[in-house]
């Protein structure tokens, strides 16, 4: 039979063969029936609990069929008890609803039926009695049947539960391992890739102008040799950050207050820088200030990139507030040279992880860079 499980087949026959046993054994009520009528409710009541939990419903009906028939004839032990499986698995595998209303029909059923044997035998005693094997073959294997599937739906409802949290900690994850490799990636470009755009531009210039004097060339190859060995160590210092545990230490971090360190790498680059500082400086978070020094970085890395021979950085601090602001011309030299996107997202980025505002685009002739930086302390 399709969708017959072996096991509920395998229990089915044994409960036909312990029911042929009890009739064997004289456990049913003796009438003028034949004996061998007894099997045919019983073995009915067995293929219901063939089809117990593909079909609940029908293994209910043919478990009424049989106790029915078993009535008539009998009754016979073997035959009720598989009816009270029968019950059991309805209440288990069936509608969940089905559960309530065969609490309240056994019970109804019970009491009518106990009430019924002591009015025809005038007997209180056999009154008791029957409302008591009454709610044993029909009260119990219901009140068996809802326990167990409550047990089961608790447990199916906790697996769930766990499935689901191991899914979203794994979502979690794979979360944090983007936002680190977004962060590795953003510091990598703040780091290395303006150190190199600085030396790319400074030897092109070399390279390109035959009328340089030693002393000049001299010049621009120490500023190129500078700007290697700066990003050689910031190289090797995010190495070692990567491999020890804990936050950044106040040794490697970088500060605002370190924009005139840029500013002077800007100006042995070719690019006239002008800093000025409005307000009293302070003491910054370290995420703000490590925010504020790569957006000034690459400020100026791209206004050295695109051409601009000037360059007005002005940093303000404000009452909860760090203003960063970086104009320049722009006059289409460089054009060409990549990375100008991958930084202006990395400072779109850095202001969004501290929770500022930034905007970068034309202003007036030139080219605008402006980062607002909440501080985090009272006004």
């Amino acid at each position: 039979m399709k969708g017959m499980r072996r096991d509920d087949a395998l229990w089915a026959a044994v409960c036909f063969v312990g029911g042929l046993i009890l009739i064997a054994a004289s456990a049913y009520v003796h009438r003028d029936t034949p004996v061998y009528l007894l099997a045919g409710p019983l073995l009915v009541a067995c293929l219901g609990v063939v089809v117990r939990r593909r079909a609940p419903l029908a293994a209910l009906a043919l478990g009424v069929v049989a106790i029915v028939g078993d009535s008539l004839v009998g009754p016979s032990m073997g035959t009720i008890l598989v009816f009270t499986d029968n019950i059991y698995a309805a209440v288990l595998y069936g509608p969940r609803r089905l559960g309530k209303w065969m609490l309240g029909i056994t019970s109804v059923f019970a009491v009518v039926g106990g009430t019924a044997v002591g009015f025809i035998s005038h007997d209180l005693s056999a009154l008791t009695m029957a409302v008591v094997q009454l709610g044993l073959v029909g009260i119990t294997p219901v009140i068996t049947g809802v326990i167990i599937r409550q047990h089961r739906d608790q447990a199916e409802a906790e697996r769930a539960g766990a499935e689901q949290v191991a899914r979203l900690a794994e979502l979690d994850q794979r979360a944090a391992v983007n936002a680190e490799r977004t962060r590795m990636a953003r510091e990598l470009h703040d780091m290395i890739a303006n150190h190199f755009s600085a030396i790319a531009i400074q030897s092109t210039a070399v390279l390109s102008r035959k009328d340089l004097n030693a002393q000049t060339v001299r010049e621009v190859l120490e500023s190129i040799r500078e700007n290697s060995v700066q990003g050689m160590a910031e190289m090797r210092t995010m190495i070692e950050l990567l491999r020890q545990d804990g936050e950044e230490t106040e040794a490697t971090r970088r500060r605002v207050a370190e924009a005139d360190e840029l500013a002077k790498r800007a100006r042995e680059a070719g690019l006239d820088v002008r800093l000025r500082v409005d307000g009293d400086a302070r003491q910054l978070p370290a995420s703000v200030d490590l925010a504020g020094y790569r957006i000034v970085q690459e400020s100026l890395t791209n206004a050295l990139k695109h051409g601009g021979k000037v360059a007005d950085v002005v940093i303000g601090y404000r009452p909860g507030l760090v203003t960063l602001t970086v104009d320049n011309p722009v006059d289409g030299v460089g054009q060409g040279l990549s990375g100008a996107g991958a930084g202006i997202i990395g400072m779109r980025e850095r202001t969004a992880l501290v929770g500022g505002a930034f905007e970068a685009g034309p202003h007036d002739d030139g080219w605008r860079v402006r980062a607002e930086l909440p501080t985090w302390e009272a006004p």
